[in-house]
């Protein structure tokens, strides 16, 4: 197994160990196949140039572009646009422009593919103790500095091992492992749209979960499309502030705020999370402005998660979150009125812990993975009656 997926597979509950599968590498294209453009990685540009001359078998066509003059396409899946020439290669590294019409790269070759509790994703109002599917394909359309997975996110679909492994046999795998959901997770789950929602519609027909872990950057349409087969998600609210979302992202606020709120519209379940990069995301003044924000366009029920940060990737110098710090946010967000803030990346923190927002008492403890205390039946307090929000199920049955 390579390095990345043997490190995936490490999942850190006793309880559920990640299933492997047969993993065979796949090394599609010769050097002389690949078209050599010298294309570099410029945060927001197209790669010109470096499609491949010919399509692949984990190759499909793309959904939500737009054909225009001289076989130039514009991806319409996120807010980059990417308008590609014949030959040119998108943003996110997974979608290129072959004779005029735009090609997923990332279909059926998932690189990543665990099993993992729900609570690693993190969703704490999400059926807890459920054994979730994860699989990740390459790609993220964003160039964060701080990318926790950046060797299967910041590269192409041909430059790393992965498996074959297409929508329906990712039906039979979850069946097989005895996996409540399918987690669409790991890199950036919008760039690998086409599979994703192909993967999910047949899930929905299984009375299979679908679970998107995402950054958030998709345009409405297709998010509305993929809300027709989705069960949960968590957003990642990088930051409350459109210039570091720039810097540190390669990105932009206002798509991500959309998702939110489209989201809500269509009754999705979801959790947000905000990781507290120092220097960049923890300033308690623009943690007022995001819990203010969430309050007034979404309502104080949906879970928010803040993250402690540890060097990675670009920012392999900075020290980590505080715990601190990581306190006296989930404090704030609490006093500003949102219901249920945790603290994730810290283990065995009271933080963990879910308290119902009525009577304030216990009603799931979190010891890593492993929940010791459950006292809710159904959707509901145990000591009060009062009604959590989340997707729940009762305990009592499993």
């Amino acid at each position: 197994m390579d390095k990345i997926n043997r490190r995936q597979f490490i999942c850190c509950s006793a309880a559920l160990l990640a299933t492997p599968l047969s993993a065979q590498a796949f090394w599609p294209f010769s050097g002389k196949d690949a078209v050599a453009s010298g294309a570099t990685d410029i945060r927001g540009e197209i790669f010109k140039g470096d499609a491949p001359k010919t399509l692949w078998k984990w190759s499909h066509e793309g959904y939500h572009y737009g054909k225009l003059e001289r076989k130039r396409v514009m991806c319409g899946i996120c807010p980059n646009h990417c308008l590609l020439s014949p030959g040119d290669r998108s943003v996110c590294r997974s979608r290129v422009n072959l004779d005029g019409k735009l090609y997923s790269l990332a279909y059926g070759d998932p690189c990543s593919v665990n099993v993992d509790p729900v609570e690693k994703k993190p969703l704490y109002h999400f059926k807890p103790r459920a054994k979730v599917f994860s699989i990740a394909a390459t790609g993220c359309n964003f160039r964060c500095l701080n990318c926790q997975n950046w060797e299967i996110s910041q590269v192409r679909p041909e430059d790393v091992r992965h498996y074959d492994l297409f929508p329906p046999q990712v039906v039979a795998e979850t069946q097989r492992t005895g996996s409540e959901a399918i987690a669409y997770t790991y890199s950036e789950a919008i760039t690998f749209f086409e599979y994703m929602i192909d993967t999910a519609r047949l899930a929905r027909k299984q009375g299979i979960d679908n679970l998107l872990i995402s950054n958030g950057y998709i345009n409405r349409k297709p998010l509305l499309d993929l809300c027709e087969v989705l069960d949960g998600a968590n957003i990642n609210l990088k930051s409350f502030d459109d210039a570091i979302y720039r810097k540190l992202n390669g990105g932009r606020l206002e798509p991500v705020l959309n998702t939110f709120k489209t989201l809500h519209t269509q009754g999705v379940h979801f959790e947000m999370t905000n990781l507290l990069v120092p220097g960049y995301v923890d300033d308690e003044d623009m943690a007022k402005r995001m819990c203010q924000w969430i309050l007034e366009n979404l309502g104080p029920n949906y879970p928010l998660h803040f993250l402690r940060f540890f060097p990675k990737y670009k920012l392999n110098r900075l020290a980590p979150t505080p715990i601190s710090t990581l306190a006296r946010f989930r404090e704030l967000a609490i006093n500003e009125g949102i219901r249920y803030v945790y603290l994730g990346n810290l283990p065995m923190h009271e933080g963990n812990n879910t308290y119902c927002h009525n009577c304030k008492k216990l009603l799931i403890e979190r010891q890593g993975y492993f929940i010791p205390v459950f006292n809710m039946i159904g959707n509901r307090c145990k000591f009060c009656k009062t009604v959590i929000p989340g997707v729940w199920r009762d305990e009592k049955k499993l």
